[in-house]
């Protein structure tokens, strides 16, 4: 470590933030004005890249570099207009968890439309002309193209504050930001206005990203990548201010840098390795800021919100029909293996599907009845499969018990992570929850001696008793299905009543005597413990485990059940995962680009059902059974 080294690594965290910094500007201005939680954003990040790379080809690598990059980056902008048209204008009045399925269809059909146009393989573009040498400060070479990325970002903060401090069209995106129906009412074309502010955001993107093309190769992993970089930036500076995502840029760049600085050091006798908490530092720093700054650095404190939750049916319990079918239903379940005796595969397929039922049930429970939108709820998947392979294999704990303490683990995680969520609401407690998962996975990740790093753990199998592929079904549909019916009667117990009076309205719950962040808390315990439960089925059913159960695509798979399903029902999230893991093996095993054909197949279902598969099935009985009645009294009165 030397000083010319740390001031070095310093303007090397100023060149990552400028780009970081366009990306979250253009988050933040679609969030503020639209409301869309916008998950294709890292998208056109990646697009933009891409795009540069290709005009670059033709434009020539002279003169004709610059013209690239602008082009690009209005390409992209042009891109994120037709989308904004095509697509989200269409599905504004559906619920803000909706547009954010949409978005992540977005995210899956753009990945499979860039490999099929750019192949798979990294594409790295030529030097800038003019900056493709580099100046020697305090001894040292810097890239000249650095310099000019530092530039970059005060140039186009300040072109973006004066776009929305002193044009009309600024002034009407910051109105709209605070009061869209205020400005609608004004007489403004609030539709163009969404489209354009979605066109600038999306083109800022692109710009970030083309601006890579000379620093790093345009890859396909980009887009997801981006993405939470930019969400942690713009929630760390405070939704909808533009300076402060500048500055949260600047500050997890830099702390970015100086990990890097300093490398392996030893404290107190021990190695610790701060280069490795890149992966995760951006994270850290989201966690404690929202514990210490619920609303970011500059962001402002909401106001206690006296909004009833929009009206929603109150649960019914099941009627006898109902009860009949559930059983038959069950009865054909635990008949399936001796059906598909000569096909494995659908025996390892059934229990992925009712794994995955369990889990998005979970899930389910704390962001239906509770209102609370997790994008982390993958970490006590993982937590219960990682406890459960590590009792195995490390306690040397019989299998059978094992199965017993690892959800335990799992609630003993959300016990932690629920304590700190409970204080935030809305998209900052979903990013909370983010963090606390990236955290673990990071954990997970780089433990090698104890959770095996990046390989995983092997070897994790079932009893012998269980060896038998059909009896480990069995077993799995068992607890699967008492998971499910706990959960289900939890919400029927004075408990889950009161968990959804707090959801429907915070001060009129907290009025009667409920103390909501209680409740919620025991929620987040007890949907930790039915994840856990399903983690550790999954581990043992594959014998091994991997950081993947804990990333952020398996949380995203998991809202993507919830809401596939509707989250309005309680057989929602089971429609939802069963339909989405099966959707996704049917369509992975028949063609290369299964990502844009599931895309495609949920953007189709969130425009035909807006409310979700088992949300349509459910309103299209009752109006059935409401005709029904209707004549009925009509022969009545006849």
């Amino acid at each position: 470590m030397s000083f010319s080294g740390f001031i070095v690594q310093l303007l090397n965290g100023l060149a990552s933030a400028s780009s970081l910094f366009l990306v979250a500007a253009g988050l933040s201005l679609i969030f503020g004005v639209t409301r869309i939680v916008n998950f294709a954003h890292g998208s056109f990040f990646m697009v933009g890249i891409y795009i540069a790379y290709t005009l670059v080809e033709k434009l020539g690598t002279g003169l004709g570099f610059w013209p690239a990059l602008v082009l690009s980056a209005l390409a992209v902008g042009v891109l994120g207009a037709l989308i904004e048209v095509v697509l989200l204008r269409r599905i504004y009045k559906a619920p803000e968890l909706f547009q954010l399925l949409a978005t992540f269809a977005l995210v899956l059909v753009i990945k499979d439309a860039v490999l099929w146009l750019w192949g798979p393989d990294e594409l790295l573009g030529p030097r800038a002309p003019g900056l493709s040498g580099s100046v020697t400060i305090l001894g040292r070479q810097f890239p000249s193209y650095d310099l000019f990325l530092i530039v970059v970002g005060p140039v186009v903060l300040g072109l973006v504050w004066m776009l929305l401090t002193r044009t009309r069209f600024g002034t009407l995106v910051r109105a709209a930001t605070q009061d869209r129906e205020m400005v609608s009412a004004l007489g403004v074309n609030q539709a163009w206005l969404f489209t354009a502010v979605f066109a600038l955001g999306a083109m800022l993107a692109g710009l970030g990203g083309a601006l890579q093309l000379p620093r790093e190769p345009a890859t396909l992993e980009m887009d997801l990548n981006t993405i939470g970089a930019a969400f942690v930036v713009v929630v760390v500076g405070g939704m909808g201010s533009i300076p402060g995502a500048y500055a949260a840029a600047l500050l997890i760049a830099e702390i970015k840098a100086i990990c890097i600085w300093l490398g392996v050091v030893d404290v107190f006798g021990i190695s610790v390795s701060f280069s490795k908490l890149t992966l995760v530092v951006d994270f850290l720093v989201m966690a404690v800021v929202l514990v210490w700054r619920p609303w970011g650095l500059f962001g402002r404190p909401q106001a206690p919100s006296r909004y009833v939750g929009m009206q929603e049916e109150p649960l019914r319990r099941p009627s006898r029909a109902y009860l009949i079918a559930a059983a038959l239903f069950g009865l054909v379940l635990a008949a399936v293996p001796f059906f598909t005796a000569d096909s494995p595969y659908t025996s390892v397929l059934m229990i992925d599907l009712m794994i995955a039922a369990l889990f998005a049930t979970s899930l389910h429970f704390i962001m239906g009845p509770a209102g609370m939108h997790s994008f982390g709820h993958a970490a006590y998947f993982g937590l219960g499969a990682y406890g459960a392979a590590l009792l195995v294999r490390a306690a040397g704990m019989p299998m059978e018990l094992a199965l017993i303490l690892a959800p335990l683990v799992a609630a003993l995680g959300a016990f932690v992570y629920g304590w700190f969520a409970v204080r935030l609401s809305g998209v900052y407690l979903a990013m909370l929850t983010l963090a606390f998962a990236q955290i673990t996975w990071a954990i997970t990740y780089q433990w090698d001696s104890f959770t095996g790093g990046s390989n995983g753990l092997t070897g994790v199998w079932p009893a012998e008793w269980l060896s038998d592929k059909r009896v480990y079904y069995w077993l799995t549909l068992a607890l699967v299905a008492l998971g499910v019916l706990w959960l289900r009667r939890v919400l029927f117990s004075p408990f889950g009543y009161a968990l959804r009076a707090g959801r429907d309205s915070v001060l009129r719950a907290d009025a009667i005597g409920i103390d909501v962040k209680r409740m919620q808390w025991a929620a987040f315990v007890i949907a930790g413990l039915a994840a856990g439960l399903a983690g550790a089925l999954f581990a043992f059913s594959k014998g091994s485990i991997s950081p993947e159960s804990l990333s952020v695509g398996k949380s995203v798979d998991g809202l993507v059940m919830v809401l596939l399903g509707g989250i309005q029902t309680l057989a929602g999230p089971v429609v939802g995962a069963v339909t989405f893991t099966w959707l996704h093996d049917t369509v992975a095993r028949n063609t290369d680009y299964w990502r844009a054909m599931l895309g495609g197949i949920i953007l189709l279902l969130v425009l035909l059902f807006p409310q979700g598969i088992a949300g349509f099935c459910k309103q299209l009985f009752d109006r059935r059974r409401g005709d029904r009645n209707a004549g009925a009294l009509e022969e009545v009165k006849a």
